[in-house]
């Protein structure tokens, strides 16, 4: 398989990943404000909201919980930082939620693997 094939491959099965998160998502009461969002900082996969919480969720595809949590780097972890930050920046309606960082796992033959709160941002 060509380095591009593989490449079109990772990014069918990103995006079907995170369409079924959004699906269940907005099964568990939450609305989506944005999917994929491109900012000039940084991407977020999904942007949600319940109550008075702004969930920023990444969506990682790997074989275990562990190697999910450990694919998230301290560098991508600030560029979600600063990518909602934009966000909210263009929001202000959105400025005095609370802002929570989670994943959204998804495993071989398991059911999704939500972790709320999965880091916080580093200035905290």
């Amino acid at each position: 398989m060509t380095e591009t094939a593989a490449r079109r491959r990772a990014w069918r099965r990103g995006l079907l990943a995170e369409t079924l998160c959004v699906v269940w998502l907005r099964i568990l009461g939450y609305r989506v404000l944005a999917q994929r969002l491109r900012t000039p900082v940084g991407e977020i996969d999904i942007l949600a909201r319940r109550g008075d919480v702004l969930a920023v969720i990444e969506v990682k595809a790997r074989r275990t919980r562990a190697a999910a949590l450990e694919s998230i780097t301290a560098r991508q972890r600030g560029r979600l930082q600063r990518a909602v930050q934009w966000f909210i920046a263009g929001r202000p309606d959105l400025a005095a939620l609370r802002i929570r960082f989670d994943l959204i796992a998804i495993i071989p033959w398991r059911w999704l693997v939500r972790i709320i709160d999965a880091w916080r941002p580093e200035n905290d």
